[in-house]
């Protein structure tokens, strides 16, 4: 028996299955991973129609991911009114519903965002850090993932400006349904595999 897939995470059972004990299998184990939203109802953010799905992946705790919010909330606002859905996606598992609401209030973010505990679309985006950003085509299909721009250059080595806007880039390559010029690029910030 192959692979079952749930939210395009693939997974195996211990012991075989077959019928309807999959579809079991496959509810039950991604209930406990899915992405939802503050008030706990499961989403799947790539299935909100939409010309382009961009994930911003934070953390409240994570200086850079902070220091990227006036820039995030400029991008959020030119792209708004474009088909575009927007999401903070916050993937450690310690950061409850409020320790989110409070951070989006103190950052005056404007847009939706959902915990991600199960690391769903941690692995759907290809997401190694934050903040790191992931750019999907209606479809659902990954078009890009990796820096919001080049203003950090490396762990405590950072640019008074950006000279390359590759998230911005991105979605407008994938808004008029071009290939991303350059679809994976190496975002800094804090590691999210030390959640895991």
């Amino acid at each position: 028996m192959g692979y079952a897939a749930f939210m395009g995470v693939p997974f195996r059972p211990a012991l075989p299955l077959s019928g309807c004990a999959w579809l079991l299998c496959a509810v039950c184990l991604g209930a406990a991973s899915l992405p939802a939203t503050l008030d706990g109802r499961a989403l799947d953010p790539l299935a909100v129609t939409g010309k382009a799905h961009v994930l911003v992946f934070v953390r409240s705790d994570c200086p850079i991911s902070n220091r990227y919010a006036p820039e995030l909330k400029r991008i959020f606002t030119e792209y708004q009114h474009q088909a575009v859905d927007f999401w903070l996606v916050y993937a450690d598992p310690a950061e409850t519903p409020q320790t989110i609401a409070k951070h989006l209030q103190d950052y005056d973010f404007g847009w939706p965002a959902l915990r991600d505990p199960g690391y769903t679309l941690v692995k759907r985006a290809r997401a190694t850090v934050t903040p790191e950003a992931a750019v999907f085509k209606a479809d659902g299909r990954l078009a890009y993932h990796g820096r919001i721009d080049d203003r950090y250059v490396d762990f405590g080595k950072s640019r008074l400006a950006a000279d390359k806007h590759d998230l911005e880039a991105a979605i407008a390559a994938t808004l008029a349904g071009k290939p991303v010029a350059e679809p994976t690029t190496r975002a800094i910030g804090c590691y999210l595999a030390d959640l895991e």
